[in-house]
């Protein structure tokens, strides 16, 4: 078992910390594991383990500490202050897929959230030239150049679409190597960075929107490769950002609910999805009731409820659009 190591946040991430435990019901608190320093920041260096309401940030690379705890208490912060949330209601059946599909979306709405998280994390001066310079060692240290013989595509599209998020307009002082080094993958990822920068990620709708978007358009790049699509768009639960008026409309104003080839997780039942009317995105899950299996007074009922009633029923968060 590897062992704490004593590391002093700086005395803006401890700010940031004694932030997000004013808003946390349970106590959050950040450790450090191991001695390793790989030299470079990736993503992957810190993991989020929850126990009750406490929630420990475990980071295992002690490259850049500060950044890295900064990050993962930036991410926590937006879902305490009202941003959606990812949920995963669903299963294919298959353990090892739904896994891959798990890690998919997470990665997707992750992509999106960095314009949130980067942005405080430079304002608050926790990103510099020497962060950058290990950023990107981090996308050499994930990815390998491309080849014909490739298995890392979705990877490379992955990885230096988060660049692009991460550097903003400072990607042009790296992009003749990656472009090089990544041909097909960076231009899949500069469209795709296109698609999420057409409207700013600065409030819980527009990130509800822009990782809807970013779902969609993930999908239609890997048909353009001849992959297998992932169907976030039905996969993935996104939280509803409503406003006052929409929680008063009836259920059937805005969400068409479909009977899914896929099963509710807890119950394992067949699922019914709500899809909202405005981007399909799967908004909510209903496992099918036992013994009424397609009752059409099943279906009326829940289409009769006002938003608000149903949620409240599902016990489904929402986010009161402001």
């Amino acid at each position: 078992m590897e062992k704490d190591i004593n590391i002093e946040l700086s005395s803006g991430v401890q700010d940031l910390l004694n932030l997000v435990n004013a808003y946390y019901p349970g106590t959050i608190t950040v450790t450090f594991i191991g001695e390793l320093q790989a030299g470079y920041v990736r993503h992957d260096q810190a993991q989020i383990v929850q126990d009750g309401e406490d929630v420990t940030i475990q980071i295992a690379d002690l490259s850049e500490p500060d950044y890295t705890a900064s990050h993962e208490l930036l991410h926590l912060l937006m879902i305490l202050k009202g941003f959606p949330q990812i949920f995963f209601s669903l299963t294919t059946g298959q353990p090892e897929l739904d896994d891959q599909l798990k890690m998919m979306g997470t990665e997707l709405y992750d992509i999106v959230s960095h314009f949130v998280v980067v942005s405080e994390q430079r304002k608050h001066n926790l990103i510099n030239e020497s962060i950058e310079a290990k950023y990107y060692k981090g996308i050499y240290a994930t990815l390998k150049p491309e080849s014909d013989d490739d298995d890392q595509l979705t990877l490379r599209l992955l990885t230096l679409l988060d660049a692009m998020v991460f550097y903003g307009s400072k990607i042009s002082q790296y992009e003749d190597q990656l472009k090089k080094d990544f041909p097909k993958a960076y231009a899949a990822a500069q469209k795709l960075y296109e698609v999420i920068t057409a409207k700013p990620t600065d409030s819980p709708f527009n990130l509800r929107r822009n990782v809807v978007k970013l779902f969609k358009a993930f999908d239609d790049q890997l048909k353009d490769w001849s992959l297998p699509a992932l169907h976030n768009t039905e996969f993935v639960t996104l939280t509803s950002v409503l406003s006052e008026r929409q929680l008063g409309l009836n259920v059937k104003q805005l969400f068409e609910i479909f009977h899914s080839e896929l099963h509710e997780v807890e119950t394992d039942r067949r699922a019914y999805v709500g899809f909202s009317k405005v981007d399909d995105q799967n908004s909510f899950v209903i496992p099918s009731p036992i013994g009424k299996d397609d009752d059409p007074q099943f279906f009326k009922d829940l289409y009769a409820k006002t938003v608000k009633e149903l949620f409240d029923y599902l016990k489904m968060p929402y986010i009161i659009r402001k």
